[in-house]
């Protein structure tokens, strides 16, 4: 009989599975003197803690000390027999190898009998099963300890059964669950690990179809009366999608004492590495630099934002000379915070001017930064304009923010003017405001929409510029991304049609030319 032929994919999988065991058996390496006696010490000593467990068994996944949120994630699905719970964690934070390794020793313990691995595509179910199949059947120290784990007539790829005992079947979102059983178990565990994906995300009907069959074909397999655990992994990647829907439902179940949400970015609100064990600010930073900011708050923020939701494309145009203009705007913007750490806000200051019902954004200062920079960068724009045409300069400064104005600002203008013999006025802003991101939609969109929004070509590949046109095509009515440069650019609008409304008187026709127009004048 003729021996099948291996195709191209065949041989990358087979390389990619050998290179896999290969890396399980170098990093389990075992003491072969071991005595029974030591071995069931060592195993009951083991059992007791899960972190210690993980680190000995699984030495090649284990590589530096896990965070809190790790710990506290284990001890709920370890110790709750019923339990349904959503990991919404970041890329880089270990979600699947940490449930690979609580499900192994789950099995290996015989606390569990039958799991399913759940993904968007069979495929990729059988992919994120071979790590678990790898590991049961070249892992040196836990065939020492536990025994060889290889059942001879029960072991392929994407379905086998453990020697102690426990099955695993990889299925793919929208295959035939049912009569899964592993002799009379019912599945008793659930991981569905990276369900959704981008193109189905953008069908609404997809996603439901989807959430239908892991409500209706799926968890029903699992039995009425005895033990479920049911384990989410996965990143919100979209506004509509199934991490958003298991969300709801964990959070729903909360209140029966069986569901938790847990939602970890790769930064806390602070703005500080949740596992600098593992990421350090400076890698992030780096590695945050080579995607998009929509991918970063999508993949690493669980902030799936929309990119040109609202903006959907900026205009960059040269801008004409400052001497054209009868006059422009400085418009800033303070954030709360004297720091320049990521988790104090953005400050900005813009330079606007308006001709021919085209609204300029000539420069644009927007970063995180003290007090006295902000105010150095009116400075910087009141230079670069250097008395070719009329300057205002104006702060938001509403009710909460005046003591702020008049305490800290005001005396910095005051000082800075004496000290360096510079004419800087900064008036506040002190109209009320309805809700900025309705105002920004209104007021800004329909320009944008018209090519009348004009930020300065020569300033394109400048830090603050980009950012500028980075919150504004990440701009959505929920806030879900900073808006800050986007509201200033509003404010400075508002300033600059107030003061032509002024300066430009409307024109008064006479009775005569008013008589003419009017054609039901008889």
């Amino acid at each position: 009989m003729a021996k099948k032929r291996l195709t191209p994919q065949d041989r990358t999988a087979l390389e990619d599975w050998n290179d896999l065991v290969a890396s399980v058996r170098e990093s389990s390496e075992i003491n072969p003197t071991d005595t029974e006696a030591d071995i069931k010490a060592r195993r009951e000593r083991l059992e007791k803690d899960d972190e210690e467990w993980f680190r000995y068994y699984f030495a090649m996944y284990y590589s530096c000390e896990p965070a809190d949120f790790h710990k506290k994630a284990t001890r709920r699905l370890m110790k709750n027999s019923r339990w349904y719970e959503v990991r919404a964690w970041s890329r880089e934070l270990a979600k699947s190898a940490r449930s690979m390794m609580e499900i192994s020793k789950l099995a290996l313990t015989k606390k569990i009998r039958n799991v399913l691995l759940i993904s968007n595509s069979a495929d990729n179910a059988e992919r994120l099963l071979l790590p678990f199949m790898a590991n049961f059947e070249e892992n040196q120290r836990i065939i020492q300890d536990y025994g060889s784990q290889k059942k001879l007539g029960n072991w392929e790829t994407g379905e086998f059964t453990c020697m102690c005992g426990c099955s695993f079947r990889a299925i793919g979102a929208g295959q035939s669950p049912r009569g899964t059983r592993n002799k009379n178990f019912r599945p008793d565990f659930i991981l569905v690990d990276d369900i959704d994906t981008d193109e189905e995300c953008r069908n609404p009907e997809r996603i439901k179809t989807k959430w239908k069959w892991l409500e209706e074909a799926l968890i029903p397999t699992m039995s009425v009366s005895g033990n479920y655990r049911i384990l989410f992994n996965g990143n919100i990647i979209a506004l509509d999608c199934c991490i958003k829907k298991a969300i709801d439902k964990a959070t729903e179940l909360k209140a029966k004492g069986i569901g938790h949400v847990d939602i970890i970015n790769i930064r806390d609100k602070n703005g500080f590495s949740v596992w600098p064990e593992k990421n350090s600010e400076e890698d992030i930073d780096l590695f945050l630099s080579l995607v998009s900011a929509a991918a970063q708050q999508k993949e690493f923020y669980n902030n799936p934002v929309v990119d040109g939701g609202v903006f959907a494309e900026l205009t960059y145009a040269k801008v004409p000379a400052l001497s054209k203009f009868k006059f422009v705007v400085i418009y800033g913007d303070p954030a709360p915070g004297e720091n320049k750490t990521k988790k104090s806000s953005t400050k900005t200051v813009c330079l606007l001017g308006k001709l021919s019902g085209k609204l300029y954004l000539i420069k644009a200062f927007l970063d995180r930064g003290l007090n006295a920079e902000f105010i150095e960068w009116y400075i910087k724009l009141l230079e670069l304009i250097g008395g070719r045409t009329t300057v205002y300069c104006y702060m938001e400064n509403n009710k909460l923010q005046d003591p702020f104005f008049q305490q800290v600002f005001q005396p910095i203008v005051r000082r800075i003017r004496r000290e360096r013999k510079i004419s800087l006025y900064i008036q506040g802003d002190e109209e009320k405001k309805t809700d900025k991101a309705t105002r920004i939609e209104a007021n800004l969109e329909p320009l944008n929409r018209e090519g009348n929004l004009i930020l300065n070509e020569a300033e394109k590949d400048n830090p603050h510029m980009k950012r500028m046109a980075e919150q504004f095509k990440l701009f959505s009515l929920q806030l879900t991304y900073p808006a800050d440069g986007p509201d200033c650019v509003e404010g400075g609008n508002r300033i600059i049609d107030k003061k032509i409304r002024l300066v430009e008187k409307p024109a008064i026709l006479s009775r005569k030319k008013t008589r003419s127009q009017n054609k039901y004048r008889l």
